[in-house]
């Protein structure tokens, strides 16, 4: 039987998937084969496992920073939020019809538990320890009768709560206090510490307020975790994007994201973000592109909306408007959808409207269809590539989730060939690349995380400007292994990890 601890929290971002990731590395380093999990996630930044399951990103990062390969066990509900209070509901990685907020939450969200503890049951099993992450706030008592991500969950293992408050947005003593009063008895007990996440400043000035809190509630405060910038670590929620640095002010290279409402995957720029001569900024609405080197379109989880959004806001324009001057541009899934001259929409997927023009920039016609796919896959280069960059070899890989299929009007110069799908060999041509070279759009998710192709471009984009091309001084992998480290390293100076041992029974 796996040792537990899980993560509540007094409120929705509040640390619990940094903290969660952290103690995966600090057990994992430890010596345990440890395990993230989190019954039920809300989220538009997701991935594909390697069987083509989709899941939270949160729970990939927390995977990653445990040692291993993601896969929907550890995430077996995730909700996508579509708008107007509607989600797509994805069951064990797989799409099974949108829902209301109203609809998940009475009717069906209790039908998913029966998975919920077979994934316990499975990871039970084959792991030491399983380190488990809540959702929003225990105590939300509109919510309580159906919950099956906090204390649902805690209750079912046994398992002992750490409650962690946001003490960089003020009130978090009255949260904790607050969120424990609202706890049934059984609940209240099985939290066994505290954690104030996110302080600046000297913790001697704060030892007075965590001796209160720890009388008034009879729970000992089990660390202070300091406020930690730049951590390197892939974000799940668009909310983060506001606490996003753009990379380095005085960097070489400025990369402008367009900031859609339903924004998703972003995490297909930090790869980009974090090279030394790059400075990724994020176009929030009222901000003007600027004149950046390079304008990418992202993904995003309702493209008609997102497309409107660019329209109503006179994005197209501006883009047209520096495309013409020269400036390359990027479209990744719905970007590239938006791209196109017409995007059709028969079954009402995403909307009511029946279609909408595209950005018309590339001669593509996109129609969106029911069934998602979603794929891990291998790919190489076609003929020149955007900016006339060409990467040998069939080494990159990337991963697709869409619902739409893009026609091309006229004979088109691709992006990409795709060798394989989940595993399995296909030759399939992905995107288009303009015959200028300065317009790609792509269907495939985490295509700059390659470190080959990912410099080739950069290095393009210093030549165009006069400068010298650098090569890159660590890989992706690398980067994101010396995070969570870092991460690590921070959180357990931070935590009384002997007690939290204790707790746990290790």
């Amino acid at each position: 039987m796996a040792k537990t601890i899980m993560l509540q929290g007094t409120s929705s971002h509040v640390g619990k998937s940094i903290l969660t990731t952290a103690l995966c590395r600090i057990f994992l380093q430890d010596g345990q084969k440890v395990v993230p999990f989190k019954a039920q996630n809300m989220a538009l930044n997701s991935y594909v496992t390697k069987t083509g399951g989709e899941m939270g990103r949160a729970q990939v990062a927390q995977a990653e920073a445990a040692g291993l390969d993601p896969m929907v066990e550890m995430n077996p509900v995730l909700l996508k939020p579509t708008g107007n209070s509607c989600s797509q509901v994805i069951l064990m990685g797989k799409p099974i019809g949108n829902m209301s907020a109203k609809q998940y939450h009475t009717e069906y969200s209790l039908q998913a538990l029966g998975v919920v503890k077979e994934c316990l049951e499975k990871l039970n099993r084959e792991f030491d320890t399983i380190v488990i992450e809540g959702a929003g706030s225990p105590a939300e008592v509109n919510l309580k009768a159906n919950d099956i991500v906090n204390m649902r969950i805690a209750k079912l293992l046994n398992a002992p709560v750490l409650l962690i408050a946001d003490i960089d947005r003020g009130g978090a003593l009255a949260s904790v206090v607050g969120t424990l009063e609202l706890l049934e008895p059984q609940e209240r007990d099985l939290v066994k510490g505290i954690i104030i996440n996110k302080f600046r400043g000297d913790i001697q000035l704060l030892k007075p307020a965590l001796d209160f809190l720890e009388a008034k509630t009879g729970k000992p405060v089990v660390g202070v975790i300091p406020h930690l910038d730049n951590l390197g670590i892939d974000d799940e929620d668009s909310v983060s994007l506001d606490e996003k640095p753009s990379g380095n002010g005085a960097a070489d290279i400025e990369i402008a994201v367009l900031r859609t409402p339903k924004i998703s995957n972003f995490t297909d720029f930090d790869a980009l973000a974090n090279e030394p001569d790059v400075r990724v900024r994020y176009v929030r609405k009222g901000e003007t592109i600027g004149r950046p080197d390079l304008i990418i379109l992202p993904g995003s989880k309702n493209t008609t909306e997102d497309l409107l959004y660019l329209r109503d806001n006179g994005y197209d324009k501006e883009i047209r408007a520096l495309i013409a001057a020269g400036t390359p541009i990027v479209g990744i899934c719905g970007g590239y959808q938006m791209l196109g001259t017409e995007i059709l929409d028969p079954e009402h997927t995403e909307s009511d409207l029946d279609r909408i023009d595209g950005l018309g920039l590339l001669d593509t016609i996109t129609t969106f269809v029911a069934t998602k796919l979603t794929h891990q896959v291998t790919l190489s280069c076609a003929g020149a590539g955007f900016l006339g960059v060409k990467v040998s070899g069939d080494h990159l890989s990337g991963y697709e989730i869409h619902m739409g299929r893009t026609d091309f009007l006229t004979p088109v110069q691709h992006a990409f060939h795709i060798n394989t799908r989940s595993g399995q060999a296909i030759q399939h041509a992905d995107g288009v690349i303009s015959k200028d070279s300065l317009i790609m759009g792509t269907y495939i998710h985490g295509i700059f995380d390659n470190d080959s192709y990912r410099r080739e471009i950069l290095n393009e984009l210093r030549r165009r400007k006069g400068l010298a091309p650098i090569d890159t001084l660590l890989t992706n992998y690398q980067r994101k292994q010396a995070s969570y480290d870092r991460l690590a390293s921070a959180v357990r100076n931070s935590l009384n990890m002997d007690l939290i041992n204790r707790l746990m029974g290790v």
